[in-house]
C-alpha cells in the first residue's frame, strides 16, 4: 500500500484495532490511518453493515469506502471461540482499540478498554454514552438530531422541522473522537517521556453529546435566559431566484444590512421602523421575508451572487453537490480529488481540512484475513 508524501504523519508505528462498524467509530480510525498509523479492520463475517448501504459493487459500498480508506482488512466470528481467541491477540497488541459496540457488550466479548495494552486509548463510540439511564438504548444520526435540539433550530421554510440532508453527527462524532485520541495519545507521549507508568485512558465518546457540541450557542443561550433565543442574523438565509435556482447571504453586521438594502435598491426599508435592528427584523420576520423572495425572483442567481459579492456581502449560489465538484476553484485547489476503489471505480472524496487528499482504498472483506495474521504471527 503506498502512502502519500504530503501531510503529518505522527502516528508511524502506532497500531490501531478497528473493531467498529458504521461511521463515527471507523471515521477516527480512518483519520488516524492517514495521520500514519497501521489500522486494521475487524469485521463480523457479513461485513461492517455500512458495506451495504449506499452504491455498492462486489463487497464495497461508497459509504463502507468514505470512512475506512487505507485501513487493512481481517474477518473474524465473534460468536465463535476460535474468533473471540484470535481477536483478544489482536487487541492485545494495540496502542488505540476503538469500539462501537452496546454498552458493555465489548467487555463481554473480549474488546473492552483491559483486553488492550496496558498504556493504550480505547475509544468507546455509542449513541448515548456509557453511563446514564439512556446508555442502551439504541440511537443513530437522526435519533441524535432530534434529541439533542438540533432538529428543532432546523425548521423549513415550511415551518417542519428538519434532519439536515448529511450524516453529520455521525461524522463530527468521528473527528471528535479523532481529537479526544490525539490529546490522549499526546498524554501518553507525556508520561513515557517523563518515565511515568503507563495507564489505560478510556474515551466515551456518544452521539448525544456530539449532537449538542454542534449547539453550543443554542443551548448555552437557552439556558441562560430560559428560553429560546431569538435568530441570530435575519433575513440571513437563502432565497429562490428566476432561473429556478437559490442564493443564500449571510449578515454579522448592523452595517451589512444597510449595504444589503442599497444594493437591492431597497433603501426605503432603512427607515422602516419593523427592521431597524437584527431584534426588530426577527420580530418581523415573515413580512420581511416576503418582501425580500418577491424582489430576488425578479432576477438570476448569477445577477444576485454578483452584485452582492462585488460589495464584500456574504453570498453565494446553493449548490448541488454535483455543482461544487464542477466549481472551477474546487478543480483548483483539488477539493475533492478522485480514488480508485477497486470494484467501485473513480470517487470524488473531499480532502480532508488540514491533512490533505487521502486516496488510499478501503479494505475488501476478508481479503487479508490470513496473511496478516500470518505476518503478525497471530
Amino acid at each position: 500500500m503506498s502512502t502519500p508524501k504530503d501531510g503529518p504523519k505522527p502516528y508511524e508505528g502506532i497500531f490501531v484495532l478497528d473493531a467498529a462498524q458504521g461511521i463515527a467509530g471507523p471515521y477516527c480510525g480512518m483519520l488516524l490511518a492517514q495521520s500514519g498509523a497501521t489500522v486494521i479492520k475487524l469485521e463480523p463475517p457479513k461485513g461492517d453493515w455500512s458495506r451495504g448501504l449506499t452504491t455498492r459493487a462486489g463487497s464495497h459500498s461508497v459509504m463502507h469506502t468514505a470512512f475506512n480508506r487505507g485501513k487493512r482488512g481481517v474477518v473474524l466470528d465473534l460468536a465463535t471461540d476460535e474468533g473471540r481467541a484470535r481477536a483478544a491477540k489482536l487487541a492485545a497488541k494495540a496502542d488505540v482499540l476503538i469500539e462501537a459496540f452496546r454498552p458493555g457488550v465489548a467487555a463481554r466479548i473480549g474488546l473492552g478498554p483491559e483486553a488492550a495494552k496496558p498504556d493504550a486509548v480505547c475509544v468507546s463510540v455509542s449513541g448515548f454514552g456509557q453511563s446514564g439511564p439512556y446508555r442502551e438504548r439504541p440511537c443513530t444520526d437522526g435519533i441524535a438530531q432530534a434529541f439533542s435540539g438540533l432538529v428543532s433550530v432546523n425548521a423549513g421554510a415550511d415551518g417542519v422541522p428538519h434532519k439536515t440532508g448529511t450524516l453529520v453527527v455521525d461524522i463530527v462524532t468521528g473527528i471528535s473522537a479523532f481529537a479526544a485520541c490525539q490529546a490522549a495519545l499526546a498524554e501518553r507521549a507525556q508520561d513515557a517521556a517523563a518515565g511515568r507508568p503507563g495507564r489505560r485512558r478510556h474515551l466515551d465518546v456518544s452521539l448525544m453529546q456530539t449532537a449538542a457540541s454542534l449547539l453550543v450557542l443554542p443551548i448555552a443561550e437557552a439556558g441562560l435566559l430560559g428560553r429560546m433565543p431569538g435568530e441570530l442574523n435575519v433575513p440571513a438565509g437563502s432565497y429562490p431566484t428566476k432561473d429556478g435556482a437559490w442564493v443564500m447571504f449571510a449578515l454579522v453586521r448592523e452595517e451589512e444590512w444597510v449595504t444589503l438594502c442599497k444594493q437591492l435598491g431597497r433603501e426605503d426599508l432603512l427607515s422602516d421602523p419593523r427592521f431597524t435592528d437584527f431584534k426588530a427584523r426577527f420580530a418581523n420576520k415573515p413580512a420581511l421575508v416576503a418582501i425580500l423572495r418577491e424582489l430576488f425572483l425578479t432576477r438570476d442567481a448569477a445577477h444576485w451572487v454578483e452584485l452582492l459579492q462585488a460589495a464584500r456581502l456574504l453570498c453565494d449560489r446553493v449548490n448541488t453537490p454535483l455543482e461544487f465538484l464542477e466549481d472551477p476553484h474546487v478543480k483548483a485547489v483539488r477539493a475533492a480529488p478522485l480514488l480508485h476503489q477497486p470494484e467501485l471505480g473513480a470517487l470524488p472524496f473531499p480532502a480532508i481540512p488540514g491533512l490533505g487528499a487521502w486516496e488510499e482504498p478501503a479494505p475488501a472483506l476478508g481479503a487479508e484475513t490470513e496473511a496478516l495474521f500470518a505476518e503478525w504471527g497471530i
